[in-house]
């Protein structure tokens, strides 16, 4: 396995720092069977793969074994964000048969933190994402790891999160408050449930936490729609 020197020149506060330790403690109540969690949005930018990397930091640094899993091989981004100069392998090639594991997986210089790129651009992203050589993957991987952090594209633009999510244990669904109109999220929620994944919770991003009023709102509408969800798989 090759070693990377990574840069990640971003300086999180001390409530950024906090929220991520506390979305991290989340994660580990959620049970030892929670291994494979993919994290998705609505929309773009909504600051997704800087949850997914803080995370994968945050539990490398209490001792947990990572992997960050970019599954997001239409656009992927980690190599130029992380100061990546060389080239290197990802998943669209390990899907297509191109290379194998051992080429693709990257340790890192983040304490117990290993990384797989999404690779070049591929030309049916959802069709090589359904295919058995990922579950495959997944299932042979997640022996290695305590947890295996999946950045997908965002759900509410493309269809692959609930591809990807029908072979993962849980899923995290970040909103950005302002941007994101809740009627869609609701829709990206349902699609997401589809897929028979487990939603292990919303992550709010970017929040102004000095509007109040318009923070409880957001907050009102999805423990809403949680208490409904929750309601509706007691029934069945």
């Amino acid at each position: 396995m090759k070693k990377l020197n990574l840069t990640d020149k971003r300086n999180p506060d001390y409530f950024y720092s906090e929220a991520i330790k506390t979305l991290r403690t989340n994660i580990q109540l959620s049970g030892q069977s929670i291994k494979t969690i993919l994290v998705t949005s609505c929309y773009p930018n909504e600051g997704k793969s800087d949850i997914v990397l803080s995370l994968a930091q945050e539990l490398g640094s209490i001792g947990k074994k990572v992997l960050l899993l970019d599954a997001d091989i239409r656009k992927t981004a980690y190599a130029g964000r992380l100061g990546v100069e060389e080239e290197v392998k990802g998943l669209s090639q390990l899907l297509s048969g191109q290379v194998g594991l051992q080429e693709v997986i990257y340790s890192t210089n983040f304490p117990n933190m290993d990384i797989i790129f999404g690779g070049p651009s591929a030309p049916n992203p959802s069709g090589l994402l359904s295919e058995n050589i990922f579950k495959v993957f997944l299932k042979e991987i997640r022996e290695y790891y305590n947890y295996i952090l999946i950045d997908t594209p965002p759900i509410g633009t493309v269809i692959d999160a609930a591809v990807i999510g029908r072979c993962c244990d849980g899923a995290v669904f970040l909103i950005e408050p302002g941007n994101v109109r809740y009627r869609d999220a609701q829709k990206a929620f349902k699609q997401l449930e589809r897929s028979g994944c487990r939603i292990l919770g919303a992550v709010m991003n970017k929040i102004d936490t000095s509007d109040d009023k318009y923070y409880s709102s957001y907050y009102k509408h999805y423990g809403e729609y949680y208490r409904r969800s929750d309601e509706e798989a007691q029934i069945k």
